[in-house]
């Protein structure tokens, strides 16, 4: 097998060409955009490389087959808030072989560990969760975008290496048309109603203060959870100005108590029922069809993130802010489920809230560890 780093524009096209090889007679899988992948490896267009630094590397059999990718990386703001300075690895995908399947994590490993990293997570993402985060162990079914589609395989390949399971992301469905549970729905009126209680939905001309907002609300939300790094400003514009060809600003809601903002909750349009048959590629062509997917509308919205600062918890705010979104949904008549995703495990209140609409199970994702 030979294995090569990826620097130059060749090996560049060959990491993306992996995925397509590798899954090209799998009827779930959904090629993700070259252009977002290219992305999180453009200091550009990426601005954790202003704190962090990372590579790929693309492996091939003897005879010239792709049979293997990974990325290597390191997170400045986080790699040291663990016991074990650590780095993080992506973009992971190869065939069914242990031996192929060591010799990229060791590159990672060796790579991140002369750079006195001590430990690895993966498959992760270099850029914030919502996005390529997780290995895919259970509900191998069509991918939302952004998230993370595997074989089955790789978890055996993980486990082998002696990665361990860190925690798991919890996904869950909501289908739109079904009511909502009785008591679920009185809450969510009640709170709507209350004095002082104001909800909005994002609006795209107002993008930089609703990112302040976003920025206020998640912070005091997420503070206390292990390895928290506070979000900037800048960086959720930067998400929200990513999310303009896909988002409905009537999907982005925010909860105010007397001005102050207090909850919100980020849904998406699924780009991937638009983008499936691109195979990746985003020419004249695929721009032309993807306006008219744009059009026609999907059938499915994927709830990217929720949160609620710690004072105005358990006040039902959530619950209202779905009831708001349904007033939007139900007589647009489009969307047909909703994805919950992704939830950690360790996150009781957020996976109470899904059990409270009436969601059910849909996938499982797993950050896994290996302590070098």
């Amino acid at each position: 097998m030979i294995l090569k780093e990826v620097d130059n524009s060749t090996l560049s096209a060959e990491l993306l060409n992996v995925a397509r090889e590798l899954y090209k007679n799998d009827p779930f899988w959904v090629c993700p955009l070259d252009k977002d992948i290219q992305a999180v490896f453009d200091p550009k267009k990426n601005n954790f490389h202003s704190h962090g630094s990372c590579t790929r590397w693309v492996l091939k059999s003897i005879d010239g087959k792709l049979i293997g990718r990974i990325a290597a990386f390191i997170n400045e703001n986080k790699a040291y808030q663990s016991a074990q300075a650590t780095g993080g690895i992506g973009f992971f995908e190869c065939i069914n072989d242990k031996e192929a399947a060591n010799l990229l994590f060791e590159a990672a490993k060796n790579w991140l560990s002369e750079r006195g990293m001590k430990a690895m997570d993966g498959p992760i993402n270099f850029g914030e969760n919502d996005s390529f985060w997780g290995l895919l162990i259970e509900g191998f079914t069509t991918p939302s975008y952004g998230m993370n589609y595997h074989h089955s395989y790789y978890q055996k390949l993980f486990a082998d290496y002696g990665f361990k399971v860190l925690y798991e992301q919890i996904t869950n469905h909501l289908e739109i048309k079904k009511p909502f549970p009785e008591r679920f729905t009185k809450i969510a009126q009640w709170v709507a109603n209350k004095p002082g209680y104001t909800f909005k939905h994002l609006e795209v001309n107002k993008l930089e203060a609703y990112a302040r907002d976003f920025a206020e609300i998640y912070n005091d939300a997420w503070q206390n959870f292990e390895n928290f790094v506070p979000l900037e400003t800048k960086g959720i514009l930067e998400s929200f100005n990513k999310m303009k060809t896909v988002m409905d600003e009537k999907l982005i809601w925010f909860a105010y108590i007397n001005g102050e903002p207090a909850s919100v909750i980020v849904m998406i349009p699924d780009a991937n029922q638009m983008i499936k048959s691109f195979n990746g590629k985003l020419g004249i062509i695929e721009k032309l069809k993807f306006l008219y997917y744009r059009w026609k509308g999907v059938k499915r919205m994927r709830a990217v993130v929720m949160g609620t600062k710690k004072a105005h918890q358990k006040l039902g705010l959530e619950s209202a802010l779905f009831i708001k979104l349904k007033e939007y949904v139900i007589p647009k008549n489009q969307y047909e489920e909703l994805e919950l995703s992704w939830v950690g495990d360790f996150n009781d209140k957020m996976l109470s809230i899904h059990e409270a609409t009436g969601a059910v199970f849909g996938k499982k994702h797993a950050t896994l560890r290996r302590v070098f």
